[in-house]
């Protein structure tokens, strides 16, 4: 069974990783869920979901200061971490190994036994700090993957396109979510 993180920090678009959890769950793949304490103030900012609602999805919740936790250990196995949304405090904590709370010990500890973590990172327009704390994520390891709408499989909702951008951001796990319109070099398939 595979076996992934979900952090949700405070950036906009709680509905990323709350959708992550919703179709990981439907794929069977155990969940392991870090809220920041911003993520709930987003959650309840920009959804009519409860954080009890949310914290159901995952099969495990872990607490943001538990440094203990078994998602704390590389020898926890996990086949990676998805931070969705990914903030820059998240992200600056990431990059330069500031693992103070569980979300960015989670992370540091992926990249250091050579794990997948994608960042959904959150933040526009981009100042020469973002790109230099995206930078050096990315060369620790992490794939940086801003949530930037496609638009060839023709969105008819925001739900089309956070699915769009989830379902691809699963993809970089190897777990196909039946929920992306792929491309197939005239136009995208009929799923």
């Amino acid at each position: 069974m595979k076996r992934i993180i979900i952090g949700i920090t405070g950036a906009s678009g709680a509905i990323y990783g709350i959708r992550a959890l919703e179709l990981l769950r439907a794929a069977g793949v155990e969940t392991h869920l870090v809220l920041s304490p911003s993520a709930g103030r987003t959650i309840s900012e920009e959804t009519d979901l409860s954080i009890e609602h949310v914290k159901d999805l995952a099969s495990v919740v872990h607490g943001f200061k538990d440094i203990g936790a078994s998602i704390a250990s590389g020898s926890f196995q996990v086949d990676g971490m998805l931070v969705a949304p990914c903030s820059v405090k998240t992200l600056a904590g990431i990059a330069h190994c500031f693992d103070d709370e569980l979300i960015v010990r989670a992370a540091d500890v992926q990249l250091k036994e050579r794990r997948r973590v994608v960042l959904m990172f959150r933040e526009t327009p981009l100042h020469a700090g973002h790109i230099a704390i995206m930078e050096r994520a990315t060369l620790n390891g992490a794939i940086v993957m801003p949530p930037v709408p496609a638009f060839y499989h023709r969105p008819k909702s925001i739900d089309d396109i956070v699915n769009q951008s989830v379902g691809r951001a699963l993809d970089l796990f190897g777990i196909d979510a039946n929920v992306v319109r792929r491309w197939n070099g005239q136009g995208t398939s009929a799923d």
